[in-house]
């Protein structure tokens, strides 16, 4: 379920940056197996995990998106299409974590070389590794809070569907309106009666 306000937004986000901070910790952790290649592997597969994830709490994965409006999930793909995210409502599949992975490959690459050089190497490996994966999540999590928070701004502008302070000032109008009427009807009233008499 996409959030509905500003405040839920941001909840989702904090709650999105602590699962990336776990799984890019996991992801140093795999630099000590000194095994070639072991450590690229754990992270495609906890960014084939992780990236779906976020996109569920955003209420942004395929299936989420499957089941909106059309004009809706219009609009949240043209949002989608202007950040230029390519995981967003998208099904997160081994070739798409490597083309995320790619853009960070220099990172990667030297990571690979890095936990070959004896003592100070692994512990260089391990941070280029908790600084790829988390730049990775991170920036999955930023595209995502980008493309909820755009929705949300645009739902405020759409004619015929006021922002909830706009609802609010328009009952409190309504009120003042009515009380008013009711003013004026007791005046006439008494005007009449006073005529009467």
């Amino acid at each position: 379920m996409i959030p509905a306000t500003l405040e839920q937004l941001e909840q989702v986000r904090k709650e999105c940056r602590t699962m990336v901070r776990k799984r890019a910790t996991a992801s140093a952790g795999t630099t000590l197996v000194p095994l070639p290649g072991t450590d690229v592997l754990a992270d495609v597969g906890m960014l084939m995990q992780l990236l779906p994830a976020i996109n569920n709490k955003f209420g942004l994965s395929q299936k989420q998106l499957d089941g909106m409006d059309p004009e809706t999930k219009s609009m949240i793909y043209g949002f989608v299409m202007s950040i230029g995210s390519k995981v967003i409502g998208r099904m997160v599949t081994k070739e798409l974590v490597v083309q995320v992975l790619k853009r960070v490959g220099v990172r990667v690459a030297t990571k690979s070389v890095a936990k070959f050089v004896p003592l100070a190497g692994q512990g260089l490996a391990a941070a280029l590794s908790f600084t790829a994966m988390r730049y990775v999540g991170n920036k999955h999590v930023d595209d995502c809070y980008e493309v909820v928070k755009r929705m949300l701004e645009q739902r405020e502008q759409i004619p015929g569907e006021p922002a909830p302070s706009a609802l609010q000032e328009a009952s409190t109008d309504a009120k003042s309106e009515e009380k008013a009427d009711t003013h004026d009807e007791a005046d006439r009233t008494a005007v009449v009666e006073s005529k009467d008499k």
